[in-house]
């Protein structure tokens, strides 16, 4: 159990250092959100190929106002040719621990979230994902992440590198209190610092 601790401390520190970096290297603000989300290719194809009569609503099935799980949201990072497709593919409440020695506090819950990180930029991507990511609750209550691993499935690695046109997948991991009810999930590039966040509505 204490060798479970250690690595938990040691990972902590890892990613603090990493936004302490990221801290002095620029001072992005995350003036803008983003909660637009991309058309999926379906709904594209379907307009593409649909009539011309109805182009306001083919537009609304397109793309929904605000994005939801399984949307994509469109982000910029801090420096000039970074970017990516961000997608929250899916949200597993009060999500169960795959460590027997690591569990939430007492009157919390964990929620796993899956993101989904696409390099749609022409630079590599490199970061610690999880740097990035809040939770809100109904009542405007924020909560960020815990290093933890989930029955769900693999978590994201803390040292991502994309170069452009590839992928991540994994799951970040909140902890909130069990009476909270979460409204919203959020995700920036460069450990957060950058100045698009974007948004998804749970």
């Amino acid at each position: 159990m204490v060798h479970h601790a250690r690595i938990r401390l040691a990972a902590t520190a890892a990613v603090a250092v990493a936004a302490l970096g990221l801290t002095a290297c620029g001072s992005g603000s995350g003036d803008e959100v983003v909660d637009k989300p991309k058309a999926k290719a379906s709904a594209k194809a379907d307009s593409a190929s649909g009539s011309e009569k109805e182009p306001a609503a083919e537009k609304s099935s397109a793309a929904p106002d605000v994005a939801k799980v399984g949307d994509t949201l469109a982000l910029k990072g801090m420096e000039g040719g970074s970017g990516l497709d961000v997608t929250v593919v899916k949200v597993v409440d009060n999500a169960k621990s795959s460590d027997e020695f690591f569990a939430p506090e007492s009157g919390n819950r964990w929620i796993g979230v899956q993101f989904q990180l696409v390099n749609t930029g022409t630079k590599v991507y490199s970061d610690a994902p999880i740097n990035g990511a809040k939770m809100a609750d109904d009542q405007g209550q924020q909560f960020g992440t815990v290093i933890a691993d989930i029955t769900a499935g693999p978590s994201m690695s803390s040292d991502v590198r994309l170069k452009p046109g590839a992928k991540a997948l994994g799951w970040v991991v909140f902890e909130v209190p069990k009476a909270s009810k979460v409204a919203t999930v959020t995700w920036g590039m460069d450990s957060g610092f950058a100045e698009q966040i974007g948004e998804w509505k749970l």
